[in-house]
């Protein structure tokens, strides 16, 4: 009963993350608050992509290659696969399905899995959680270049102008801090992982605060007016069939590959699943002004039926201990 009712109860950060986007949409900044709000968001962005460098192991990524193909299949899903199946459905989709969303889906498609949410949900379906911490570790490190490229590719077959000069922001706001925070390891790591609720503060506060400048700045640049009620049902429609081919795809690639519970149930949660934490401080970084709004709404609409289909699923294939 405990573990049917944590599953129907939102998770809190899901509630506060849905307060947020009210909060935005009523009581946008503007001006120079706005401002100020977006150069602390960037602050935080840095730190928190320099504590995960610090935190991660590089014993840990080096291990990991004993699995290379599940990574491969892995990462090829994540940054090939989950683009095509997104592309496919924005063309289809293309009559019911707003346009000015369209981008932001595309983005959320190119966007790495999740670090935290994707190995728990491995732990509890009682899958190879080894595996998943490499996958996930990978996947954020490599999504740094390869989600712009990927971005930028599937634009262009939509005829949208090609732009890749925000990939020298992420680099430099993602990548670099990331590299230092490895480096720093030996002097910060010990002490980072000795306070992992730092980590998970600094997750949220950055999700919240970039999520809240880029709507406010969509909202005050009138980005979102006109948008009504009918425009949003549609495109979670359309994120609910992009779950479930998604998780259709990969219990299919997966059996392709033979893959056995442990690393079928790595792929499948690593597959079906996008990280906001990621996502969000790189909409801000490549679209600066109103339009990272725009393109983050997919994602929050997506990341809600994600987080609530994953668990349980984890729960039930926990339970039953065998692939399902």
């Amino acid at each position: 009963m405990q573990r049917l009712a944590s599953l129907l109860i939102p998770d809190r950060f899901i509630i506060v993350l849905l307060a947020m986007v009210g909060v935005a949409a009523l009581l946008p900044a503007r001006g120079s608050a706005l401002d100020w709000l977006a150069a602390i968001s960037t602050i935080c962005i840095v730190t928190l992509f320099f504590v995960h460098g610090a935190r991660l192991s590089r014993s840990a990524v080096i291990g990991g290659f004993t699995r290379l193909r599940l990574h491969l299949v892995i990462i090829g899903f994540t940054f090939l696969v989950f683009p095509l199946l997104g592309l496919a459905l924005t063309g289809i989709a293309a009559p019911w399905i707003e346009p000015s969303f369209v981008p932001g889906i595309l983005f959320l498609c190119a966007l790495p899995t999740t670090v935290a949410s994707s190995i728990a949900m491995v732990s509890m379906a009682k899958g190879n959680v080894a595996a998943s911490v490499i996958a996930a570790a990978l996947s954020s490190m490599l999504g740094v270049v390869l989600t712009p490229l990927m971005f930028a590719a599937l634009l262009s077959t939509s005829g949208a102008p090609i732009d890749l000069s925000g990939i020298g922001k992420v680099v430099l706001i993602l990548a670099v801090p990331f590299a230092i925070g490895q480096l720093c390891r030996p002097l910060a790591g010990a002490w980072i992982e000795a306070h992992p609720g730092l980590g998970r503060s600094l997750d949220r506060l950055t999700i919240l605060l970039a999520i809240y400048v880029a709507l406010s700045a969509a909202v005050g640049g009138g980005l979102l007016a006109g948008l009504g009620l009918d425009r949003f049902l549609w495109l979670l429609a359309a994120m609910l069939v992009l779950l479930a081919l998604v998780i259709a795809t990969a219990m299919l690639i997966a059996r392709l590959f033979r893959f056995d519970y442990g690393d079928g149930t790595a792929l499948l949660f690593a597959a079906m699943q996008k990280s906001v934490i990621s996502g969000t401080p790189m909409a801000r970084i490549l679209f600066p002004g109103a339009e990272a709004g725009l393109i983050i709404v997919p994602l929050l609409v997506y990341y809600v039926p994600m987080m609530t289909v994953s668990a349980i699923m984890a729960a039930r294939m926990g339970s039953a201990g065998e692939p399902g």
